[in-house]
């Protein structure tokens, strides 16, 4: 079967080879020149099973009231006369009960646990290299308030399959010493060891190149007009210039802008753009910066050793499309990265980015088939699509397939 998948993100190209892997034959269309030059270009690097709590939880609301205004607000929500934005926002409180919040934690775990150990079956494959650290992901907590709202939660994530254990302050030290500097005392932590890192664009430009050695067509530069209906199914893609590409199915992972291209069709998906920061830190034999991959949940930041770059990245923006840089949120990036690791390496050469991760108001992804029976959507992985991306490209290429997943694919249905 001919397969055409839209975006060579993580997503899309993950997608990319599963199908290829499975037999069909695959095209990949994707705007920009490359692979991953979008929102897997520089994000915080972290397979991460243990940030299976979503942002919708019932402590959210008045942390985000008392958030508002503050532009290096861990979430900043913008307000604007979008209609998306305000469908969102009502969406993502509902969301924001004790009972939907535990349901969703379960659906995140099941796909990210799957995701996790599809990665690692790839990487022995292949031998695919992407500066990958395999010491686990720290939690790490300054305040004894957000510390106890994480104990719960990881005794719930143990329940469903994953290794969340609770660490005292002394015991976060050992894990990481080069938190020993920092300039706030720790009050204690939580350690997931089988959590890995690695540069995730690193690793989607490893993998469209093995996806080109196995046949797969990568059509780069190509803007997407359009998709053409014919009653139930998909009848072709307009792209730009002119040119009706068409294939027996077709796969939207374009991240935050899949639903302004489906909406023409009817297509209403529950998907916003929340634009994400980081820093890239170079590193020198001077540097005492982490080797294992840190969290800091009280400020939403996460920390990644990348070979010789420390990555740090986060926060959420809720601005629309707008993927301009706010100097205060960048500088607020380096500020707790210096706070926790005064010795991380050159803080005036600090590279910095912002991207769009497609959310969903509770941080479940969309992967499946929709309303038109050859139109497949794997979109709305929010900030762990790198999670995620293996275990979703390999769920969808068994939709595609029609082969019965190894996982329920029904929590995750557009």
């Amino acid at each position: 079967m001919r397969v055409v998948v839209l975006g060579a993100g993580v997503i899309g190209v993950t997608t990319a080879w599963y199908l290829a892997e499975a037999g069909h034959e695959v095209v990949v269309i994707e705007r920009q020149p490359a692979a991953a030059l979008e929102t897997s270009f520089a994000n915080g690097g972290q397979i991460s099973v243990s940030h299976a709590e979503p942002w919708a939880n019932p402590g959210a609301p008045l942390q985000i009231l008392k958030w508002l205004g503050r532009e290096n607000a861990p979430l900043l929500w913008r307000f604007s006369a979008d209609p998306w934005q305000w469908i969102w926002g009502l969406r993502f409180l509902r969301h924001c009960t004790p009972a939907r919040m535990r349901a969703n934690i379960v659906a995140i775990l099941r796909l990210a646990l799957y995701s996790r150990a599809a990665l690692q079956a790839l990487r022995t494959d292949t031998g695919i290299r992407y500066d990958e650290e395999v010491r686990g992901i720290l939690h790490v907590y300054s305040d004894e308030k957000v510390f106890a709202h994480a104990r719960p939660q990881a005794a719930l994530m143990r329940e469903y399959g994953c290794d969340r254990v609770i660490k005292s302050a002394a015991e976060c030290l050992a894990i990481e010493p080069a938190l020993a500097g920092s300039r706030v005392k720790l009050v204690g932590g939580t350690y997931t060891a089988s959590d890995e890192s690695g540069d995730a664009c690193k690793f989607t430009e490893a993998l469209a190149e093995r996806c080109a050695r196995r046949g797969v067509q990568f059509r780069y530069g190509l803007g997407i007009e359009s998709l053409a209906s014919d009653g139930e199914r998909i009848s072709g893609i307009r792209l730009t210039g002119g040119e009706l590409l068409t294939a027996d199915t077709y796969v939207a992972a374009l991240g935050s802008y899949t639903p302004l291209l489906l909406r023409p069709l009817g297509l209403r998906l529950p998907v916003y753009p929340a634009k994400g920061y980081s820093a890239t830190i170079a590193l020198d034999d001077d540097s005492i910066a982490p080797s294992v991959s840190l969290t800091d949940d009280q400020h939403r930041l996460v920390f990644s050793r990348l070979g010789g770059r420390l990555r740090v990245a986060g926060t959420a923006e809720f601005a629309g499309y707008d993927t301009s840089l706010n100097e205060a949120r960048c500088a607020a990036l380096l500020a707790r990265a210096f706070t926790l690791f005064p010795r991380a390496g050159r803080r005036a050469g600090a590279e910095f980015w912002a991207g769009l991760r497609p959310a969903t108001p509770n941080n479940v992804p969309l992967i499946g088939m929709s309303r038109y029976r050859n139109l497949f959507v794997n979109t709305g992985h929010g900030t762990l699509g790198w999670t995620m991306a293996c275990g979703s490209g390999r769920l969808m290429a068994d939709l595609v397939s029609g082969r019965l997943p190894e996982i329920d694919a029904a929590d995750y249905a557009p």
